[in-house]
């Protein structure tokens, strides 16, 4: 059936193009750690750390979009399983961050209560280490700022850990192989927000309030280190 001369005259009035903005790269690529098929740790009561990334995912994107700043959520779906399609869906963004929760070795699940803290990750092989490690510091600094201490149960020498620690003080550790920040066209960092595995800091991180105040610390981190990304 063809349309109306009406019809589209109305049409043609009330269009607007989108605003130029629209296909504007965003500054930040928020990566959702882990998916559905692969749903990472397992906290203390049974829930999938891939629901703690995705939520913790989402209130760090609420907190830089008050701020201004352009993001594109990835892994929201929890359907994406290689790991090269996360960073090159980030291609055009200006600063990678991959969203996780953190767990311990085996032998350690018995006593996993005495494991606690944020951890942040780093890669020398990103093709700009000196500017990930500076944004990972900025993080760190922040996340303490919030009240927040490190974990540094993953620079102890055993299999599985081992991680050399970049900024002992700060909790910022390089872990070179990692494939998002190895593989990321920009800077780029992986943030461990807590160890889920212990019960009562699971049972903190579920709490909106924490969750709200991570991401805000997080967000101020990740604002004050995009000025120094060329």
């Amino acid at each position: 059936m063809t349309p109306r001369p009406f019809a589209l005259l109305l049409f043609a009035l009330c269009w607007r193009a989108p605003p130029a903005y629209a296909d504007a790269p965003a500054q930040v690529a928020i990566d959702v750690g882990h998916s559905l098929a692969a749903p990472g740790a397992k906290s203390a009561s049974g829930e999938t750390e891939f629901s703690f990334n995705l939520r913790q995912a989402q209130w760090l994107q609420q907190a830089l979009t008050h701020d201004g700043i352009g993001t594109r959520l990835i892994g929201a779906a929890g359907d994406m399983v290689r790991l090269t399609d996360r960073t090159a869906q980030a291609s055009q963004a200006k600063l990678f961050v991959s969203v996780h929760h953190d767990s311990v070795q085996p032998q350690y699940l018995p006593e996993a209560d005495r494991f606690h803290g944020y951890s942040v990750f780093v890669s020398r092989k990103n093709p700009y280490p000196d500017q990930s490690l500076a944004c990972a510091r900025h993080v760190a600094q922040a996340l303490q700022a919030a009240g927040e201490r490190p974990t540094l149960h993953h620079a102890e020498p055993i299999p599985g850990e081992n991680r050399p620690l970049a900024d002992a003080a700060l909790g910022v550790y390089w872990f070179d192989d990692l494939v998002v920040l190895k593989t990321a066209r920009q800077p780029a960092l992986l943030v461990e927000h807590g160890v889920i595995v212990n019960a009562r800091e699971e049972a903190r991180l579920k709490r909106p309030e924490v969750e709200k105040k991570l991401a805000r610390a997080v967000a101020d981190g990740l604002r004050q280190c995009l000025p120094l990304i060329q």
